[in-house]
């Protein structure tokens, strides 16, 4: 699993990403969090593992920033920390975060916590692909959306695409051989297959 850690320390940073790679994730390590933003941002990291306390962008503002974003993929974050009790806990899990670690942390909970995440993040995904599941009749193929409502394929996707979705029609080679004969007692030209027609 590719992990994204930052913590400013060191000896820290460089102790956890070797324990990170012993247990056989692929670790990126930033040494505070803007950079580790920063690196989020251009990569791909199911997990990120943050300290709290770091220079030019603290844990807590990592969390907050990483959330604030509008990405489809869900980020598990994971505190951990020297700061422990009940108030900073909460804190955390207010600011974003998933799981919270106090320091010294050793392997086997590390890895513990990593298989928890790992196990939720499969969750996410696989509901994830059950809401992209379509109920499409398979007669004349129109879609049931959220009302129970049956809708043409063109109306339910330009209701639920941002970019406003314009269809053109053509007919495409299979069909226009299907239905060729029924085509040409209709005068359709025939550039059809191919072509952009009329928006409808």
């Amino acid at each position: 699993m590719k992990i994204l850690i930052a913590e400013d320390d060191a000896t820290s940073r460089l102790l956890l990403q070797a324990t990170l790679e012993m247990l056989g994730h692929e670790v990126t390590a930033a040494e505070h969090g803007e950079q580790a933003l920063t690196c989020w941002l251009a990569g791909d990291f199911p997990v990120v593992i943050s300290d709290w306390l770091m220079p030019r962008m603290n844990g807590l503002e990592l969390c907050r920033a990483i959330r604030a974003t509008n990405r489809p993929t869900y980020t598990l974050i994971i505190m951990l920390t020297s700061l422990g009790g009940k108030a900073n806990y909460l804190e955390a899990i207010h600011a974003g975060a998933d799981d919270f670690l106090t320091k010294p942390c050793d392997e086997e909970q590390l890895a513990a916590r990593l298989l928890v995440a790992e196990r939720i993040l499969g969750l996410r995904h696989h509901v994830s692909q059950l809401e992209q599941l379509l109920p499409i009749c398979a007669y004349c193929k129109k879609i049931r959306d959220d009302h129970d409502q049956w809708q043409p394929v063109e109306g339910y996707i330009a209701e639920h695409s941002e970019a406003r979705t314009k269809f053109s029609h053509g007919i495409c080679p299979a069909c226009l051989k299907k239905f060729e004969a029924e085509l040409a007692s209709l005068d359709i030209p025939a550039a059809v297959p191919g072509g952009s027609g009329g928006q409808g």
